[in-house]
């Protein structure tokens, strides 16, 4: 995921909002949907390595388990390609975790370390095919060295296993985010757009978030080709969007008729004059609509080819 990207997503998941929904509506298990998300805590993901390397910005949110003060640390990657090393990545991110937590003095009592969730959530194209797991990259060898491999998983979210049908029932914010990565139109960005608006009502923080991220990924998907103004909410997102969608239509609609004049006129040529130069070919599919207009006046009166497109 490039660094423009990677941000974006990151300040989505700034919100307590979505690391809820993420884990209550993506994760099945009993036992974290049991937890109190209204104890999340974001906590700092920025460390320094002992040899002064730096890892910068990971989304890392620690959560209350029961009343034992025992924290759940939830730790986010995303990621737009298939990395073949991903779960050596996550188990760097782990250790440079608790390496902080040690140095800060946060590690629970008795010098106990708090469980952690690697989660890794996937938006590419192609299927994942990375392993899970580091011990699967690593053979297996009999005897004492078996018994010292490393073992780390990490948990794999991967958009493409959910379909629009799948998503479209749940009211839920990571649904809703997957949902605008794949809209089936114009139309339905807009409806997905008012639709979050409604969730979000009295929250304005959010919207301002999701704006944010929604217009950084129009942006992406269209290759920066979309011209869209800087919007801090959603309603001033969703008029922009419908403006340019409207131009977009015109723009389509002349097209067509322009299109449509055009492969008339080369009819109408090739009848009077047979087969067209390509350089005449060009010129027509270059042509205005005033210009089709012209040379088509001309067809029946002319008495060569030349004679059509005179100046």
């Amino acid at each position: 995921m490039n660094q423009e990207n990677d941000a974006s997503y990151k300040l989505l998941f700034s919100a307590p909002e979505l690391v809820r929904d993420l884990v209550m509506g993506f994760i099945p298990d009993e036992w974290l949907h049991g937890l109190d998300y209204e104890t999340l805590e974001k906590m700092p993901g920025s460390y320094v390595t002992d040899d002064f390397r730096h890892r910068a910005d990971d989304v890392v949110w620690r959560v209350k388990v029961g009343g034992e003060w025992v924290y759940l640390y939830i730790l986010i990657e995303f990621q737009s390609r298939v990395d073949a090393f991903m779960a050596v990545r996550m188990m760097v991110y782990v250790g440079l975790m608790y390496q902080d937590l040690i140095r800060r003095g946060d590690s629970l009592d008795n010098k106990r370390l708090p469980p952690v969730l690697p989660i890794v959530l996937y938006n590419g194209d192609q299927k994942w095919t990375a392993a899970t797991d580091i011990a699967e990259l690593i053979p297996k060898v009999p005897g004492l060295v078996f018994n010292y491999l490393p073992q780390l998983k990490y948990l794999l979210i991967d958009e493409n296993n959910y379909t629009e049908a799948d998503l479209a029932g749940l009211k839920n914010l990571v649904a809703a985010v997957i949902r605008f990565e794949h809209p089936a139109n114009g139309a339905a960005l807009i409806q997905l757009i008012e639709l979050l608006n409604e969730w979000l009502d009295g929250n304005p923080e959010l919207k301002r978030i999701f704006a944010i991220w929604i217009r950084a990924v129009l942006l992406r998907q269209s290759k920066h080709a979309l011209v869209l103004p800087k919007v801090n909410d959603l309603k001033e997102l969703k008029m922009s969007l419908a403006e340019r969608f409207d131009e977009w239509a015109k723009e389509y609609e002349q097209k067509g008729i322009e299109k449509g004049e055009a492969l008339l006129l080369q009819r109408q040529l090739v009848r009077r004059f047979g087969a067209l130069p390509n350089e005449v070919v060009n010129q027509i599919a270059t042509a205005t609509t005033r210009q089709l207009e012209n040379w088509g006046d001309r067809v029946l009166d002319a008495a060569t080819l030349d004679d059509v497109f005179q100046l």
